[in-house]
């Protein structure tokens, strides 16, 4: 995105030259007193004007009104449901931008991130990890509502800061083979008799099965199960799931059928899971950044690695093909429980020439780690680390504090076993949210001896304002 707009360039007052995108996809302005303007619709280097709808002391908020000088990365969205007017579907916020100007945006919001709020600067940005910009959504929560005024059933998205549901006919960032289903899903819905109090459907596609997850206020009359019977059998690879209450109480209608599974081929690994199970929804970037995440990590059959967060399994078990030992860590004894079975099953599939190093798994609170609890799951060579939203912050403090410890033991008892303990030399943290890498990373390069080696974007959500990274962190010697 090289457009400038010169000083020489003269607009009446009421126009706004947009500067920026937010992370709400919102075009930043500036008015000629210095006050924020965000303008939904806006692009950068665009010179618009908008209709403005809330204003606060510092700052407004509007929608683009007309367009004066245009973007020549504006393109035409895609999808006949996206846009800014009354009903538009908020699956998606960057259609209007070209893909490739999306991803140049996400790479500076997350190097914006990285040196502002934790003053770290990686030495090496590295390229974006792309893939289809269409079609990538394997997995969604889509909504179910009997709009009794319009005479139909609506199964979509919630409409753009809404809690209404956008009347969808297609959707262009699910599968084709999904997205045909929900004009289907619609008729099959109102054909119920549970028709209203069926409130959502969890999508979950595996390499061969799309697993769907009927959540149902009421238990379903025979008639309605033989409706989503006949369904499945219509529509090649469904497979439906009820779920009656929580989640804990998720289950197939019927048992047998093929598992939802899917492949990392490159490891030859094998990965079942279940439809409310943390899966990527985009598989196609989990393949490359899996691949890319393990070739930066480097582990040698020499090597011990940790690979915290785990989840199940999906960086343990390519990691076990090239260390010596892996030790997977995840929150909770059944998450534990399952990626002890998938390491398990794949050991007994492992290829002569690709072995399954030893690998082991064990449940810790990673939001309350401690010096003390980290020395107890020993040293290792290299840490892979993948956490949720909230980010590592206890686990890298803790680690800092036992850098700290050897550096001043006076000012910092040492923790019992800690000399006996080592830092890994490298760290590969793959991230969800660009705010808590950056807050992480500064506790990693200024309190416990790492550098940013590397850092780079992941475009896992083409289309939304989503940003996923990674970045490499070396111990200074």
């Amino acid at each position: 995105m090289t457009e400038e707009i010169t000083k020489t360039e003269l607009y009446p007052p009421d126009w706004l030259v947009v500067e920026s995108l937010d992370l709400e996809a919102q075009g930043v302005a500036h008015r000629p007193d210095g006050k924020v303007v965000f303008i939904k619709g806006a692009l950068p280097f665009e010179v618009v004007t908008a209709n403005i709808h809330r204003k606060k002391s510092n700052w407004e908020q509007g929608m683009v009104q007309a367009i004066q000088r245009e973007s020549s990365q504006r393109v035409k969205p895609g999808c006949p449901h996206f846009g800014l007017h009354e009903g538009a579907c908020g699956g998606c916020k960057m259609q209007h931008l070209h893909v490739g100007a999306q991803v140049a945006v996400k790479q500076r919001v997350l190097e914006d991130n990285l040196w502002h709020l934790g003053k770290v600067k990686a030495d090496t940005i590295l390229r974006p990890i792309e893939g289809p910009a269409w079609g990538y959504r394997y997995r969604a929560r889509i909504s179910v509502r009997h709009v009794r005024k319009k005479g139909t059933v609506l199964v979509g998205f919630h409409e753009r800061k809404s809690g209404y549901v956008a009347d969808m006919k297609e959707c262009h960032v699910l599968p084709p083979h999904v997205s045909a289903l929900l004009l289907p899903l619609r008729a099959l819905i109102t054909s119920m008799v549970a028709m209203e109090t069926l409130p959502q459907i969890e999508l979950a596609c595996g390499d061969r099965v799309i697993a769907l997850v009927l959540r149902h206020m009421e238990p379903l009359c025979e008639g309605d199960l033989a409706l989503l019977r006949a369904f499945a059998e219509k529509h090649e690879g469904v497979q439906w799931w009820l779920q009656p209450k929580g989640i804990e109480t998720v289950h197939l209608l019927d048992e047998g059928g093929e598992e939802l599974s899917y492949d990392l081929p490159e490891f030859g690994i094998h990965m079942p899971f279940k439809p409310t199970d943390f899966t990527q929804v985009n598989p196609h970037i989990n393949r490359v950044l899996v691949s890319r995440s393990l070739r930066l990590l480097g582990a040698t059959r020499q090597e011990r690695v940790i690979d915290w967060f785990c989840g199940l399994g999906n960086f343990t078990l390519p990691i076990a093909t090239q260390a010596r030992e892996v030790l997977g860590v995840e929150g909770s004894e059944a998450l534990v429980a399952r990626s002890r079975e998938n390491y398990t099953r794949n050991k007994a599939l492992e290829h002569a020439s690709r072995p399954l190093a030893a690998t082991s798994f064990v449940a810790r609170n990673l939001f309350e780690m401690t010096p003390a609890v980290l020395i107890q799951d020993g040293s290792a060579d290299k840490w892979l680390v993948d956490p949720p939203r909230e980010g590592a912050v206890a686990l890298v403090q803790a680690l800092a504090d036992l850098h700290q410890q050897k550096l001043d033991p006076v000012a910092n008892p040492p923790t019992p076993g800690a000399e006996h303990w080592s830092p890994p030399k490298r760290i590969v943290y793959v991230s969800c949210n660009p705010a808590t890498l950056a807050r992480d990373a500064d506790i990693l390069v200024h309190q416990a001896g790492y550098t940013c080696s590397a850092a780079g974007m992941v475009n896992m959500f083409p289309h939304t304002a989503h940003v996923e990274s990674m970045a490499v962190f070396d111990l200074v010697v």
